[in-house]
């Protein structure tokens, strides 16, 4: 067992809040991030300038050559974003197929690669309705295969996984943190359009919360 983990880290506010919970629980973070063909690089971008920032390493891993075996999403193919909240079937047009799987196979050789006892990634309790690989049986089973699947085993760990958005924004609330520094936002244009499901859960979470988001929307927040 060591003190250092590896955060998947997108940029967006749940993995945001990931990395600075891990880092306030004393454990030293490599963060890793993936460009896999998604919509837009914003998230990327956010999580590239808050690694530097901090003094955090950073890996961006370019997957893009594998959007042919995990195309069909909205987030990834010429499909419309859909519109409303998560709880919608239309959501299941931004499920990529099998993402979860590749990219914690992925920081787990970069955990052995770290030297780090863990993988953490920012699955939440808001995601199992519509991400079968956001749910605790998944996770569990992962954790299972990535602890036995080299000489040196790695956890796989969500630890929002029983909190929904609103949690974790208190979370990072009473960390001090800034989320102006987090891109949330299916599309990828000047503002935040407000109306995707992504939009609408995060501000969702900062209604609950009582706060005001710092991000620009299109339509009135």
């Amino acid at each position: 067992m060591t003190d250092t983990v590896v955060v998947i880290y997108s940029g967006g506010m749940d993995s945001f809040t990931l990395l600075h919970h891990a880092r306030a629980c004393g454990y030293r973070v490599h963060a890793l991030s993936f460009n896999y063909g998604q919509r837009h690089v914003r998230e990327l971008d956010c999580a590239r300038d808050v690694c530097r920032d901090l003094g955090i390493p950073h890996k961006v891993i370019d997957i893009r050559a594998m959007a042919d075996v995990m195309s069909g999403s909205a987030l990834t193919s010429d499909i419309d974003v859909p519109e409303g909240h998560y709880e919608e079937d239309s959501m299941k047009a931004t499920v990529v197929p099998n993402r979860n799987m590749i990219l914690l196979s992925l920081a787990t050789g970069y955990a052995v690669t770290a030297g780090a006892s863990a993988v953490w990634f920012g699955a939440h309790g808001g995601d199992h309705a519509i991400y079968p690989d956001c749910r605790p049986e998944f996770i569990q089973k992962m954790d299972a295969v990535c602890r036995i699947a080299n000489y040196e085993p790695v956890g796989i760990e969500a630890p929002f996984m029983a909190m929904d958005k609103g949690a974790i924004l208190a979370r990072g609330l009473e960390l001090g943190l800034d989320y102006s520094q987090t891109w949330t936002c299916y599309n990828g244009r000047d503002k935040a359009c407000g109306r995707c499901g992504s939009c609408v859960e995060r501000l969702e979470a900062f209604a609950a919360n009582g706060v005001t988001d710092p991000v620009d929307y299109e339509v009135s927040a």
